[in-house]
């Protein structure tokens, strides 16, 4: 008996089978379908004398010391390659494949490796390197301004972590202390901050979100780069919306404080990916880069404090427990950011947590413009100037790290 009740069950036993068999039914016979393509090979017929091409790709570099080169490289391609000749500029140089701590002369089909190359490299001069493939294929990597990488040690972590309280916790924390003056501030004045920071989240959407289509070039075709980043932002956007509203299923809005955790994830999110680029620049060598990006980050990071604090400001003040978690959670993802850059850095990993971080941020954008509207006009002009102060401010100071 058929019912309408808003997606329940039905029909108690589709075509006479039990439920559960007809949940199951139709993947059991794709099953069979796809084993029986395999048997019988029916484009068997047409198969020429064309191989698939080789895809290989060389993620990232890392130089141990003074006399080594690494190259990671992975095989997105569904035929073993082996990697036969390295030339470092014009030249052929010996070389060792290392796969889990063992040399071989094969990569398998998915597969990644380190081909470890013996050069003296000189500091601050472009290498130019190739492999070439046992089908003659050359695969270019270009190490710009070569230095030395700091490896693993206590020495680093501890290193990082510094810089990640300088660059996400500190200048965050500054930030938040403009709670008590934005609490003296009047409805309409207090809407132009909330816009302000609107302009704020929607410049680190779009920021983040041109460099991780920017880094998906360089993940191995096998991933799917820009799919990747697709996926990213969507289900984070999916999930954190979803996440609101069974939190707000009681009132049929978010609180103020629930929004403003939000806003502090979505910065996490986005200062998790600050930290995996100050990261990746320790883990190539490039220190002074590194140096040079702490001290962009802490001008950009200072912005977003408001951001953070701007949903809370009216009814009763958060105890400092949750200034300091708010805090935390987006500061903090700058050292774990760092950690994972330095460390463990892949393009899939940098692409994947941006996208991550701008469906979060997108989600907020909406929940805050929905805190406007319920308590004023979002389109008014004095909100208008606002959102665009946001962007222009993001933008000024998003300089100081490009530059």
């Amino acid at each position: 008996m058929a019912r309408s009740d808003g997606g329940t069950n039905t029909v108690n036993k589709p075509f006479g089978l039990p439920r559960w068999v007809a949940a199951i039914l139709p993947i059991a016979l794709l099953a069979l379908v796809i084993a029986g393509f395999f048997v019988a090979t029916p484009f068997a017929g047409l198969q020429g004398s064309g191989a698939p091409l080789p895809d290989v790709t060389v993620t990232h570099h890392t130089i141990p010391n003074d006399d080594t080169i690494v190259l990671h490289v992975v095989n997105n391609g569904p035929e073993d390659v082996t990697i036969s000749q390295v030339l470092v500029g014009d030249a052929y140089w010996n070389h060792q494949v290392m796969q889990g701590g063992e040399e071989v002369r094969t990569i398998g089909a998915r597969e990644s490796a380190q081909v470890v190359i013996p050069y003296h490299w000189n500091p601050g001069w472009d290498l130019e390197t190739a492999l070439v493939l046992n089908d003659g294929t050359t695969i270019h990597h270009t190490i710009v301004a070569p230095e030395q990488s700091p490896g693993v040690s206590g020495d680093v972590l501890w290193t990082l972590a510094i810089i990640g309280l300088f660059v996400g916790v500190i200048p965050v924390a500054l930030g938040m202390l403009w709670f008590p003056f934005m609490q003296s501030m009047s409805d309409r004045a207090l809407h132009a901050i909330l816009a302000f920071s609107v302009g704020i989240l929607v410049f680190l959407a779009f920021d983040a979100g041109f460099e991780a289509f920017e880094i998906a070039e360089q993940v191995p075709g096998a991933f799917e780069g820009q799919l990747l980043v697709v996926l990213g932002i969507l289900g984070a956007l999916l999930i954190v919306q979803a996440v609101t509203k069974w939190k707000s299923s009681g009132t049929g809005t978010p609180s103020g404080l629930w929004i403003a955790y939000m806003v502090a994830l979505g910065i996490g999110l986005h200062n998790l990916a600050e930290g995996l680029a100050i990261g990746s620049a320790f883990a190539i060598g490039r220190v002074s880069l590194g140096a040079f990006l702490v001290v962009g980050f802490m001008l950009h990071n200072v912005t977003e404090g408001p951001a953070v604090v701007a949903p809370v400001t009216r009814g009763s003040r958060p105890s400092l427990g949750h200034f300091m978690a708010m805090g935390a959670l987006a500061g903090i993802p700058v050292i774990f950011g760092g950690w994972i850059g330095s460390f463990a850095f892949s393009p899939t990993l940098g692409a994947l947590f941006l996208a991550i971080g701008v469906g979060a941020i997108l989600q907020v954008v909406w929940e805050i413009g929905g805190l406007i509207s319920r308590n004023g006009q979002l389109g008014s002009s004095l909100n208008l100037l606002g959102f665009l102060a946001g962007l222009v401010v993001m933008y000024a100071t998003d300089l100081l790290v490009v530059l």
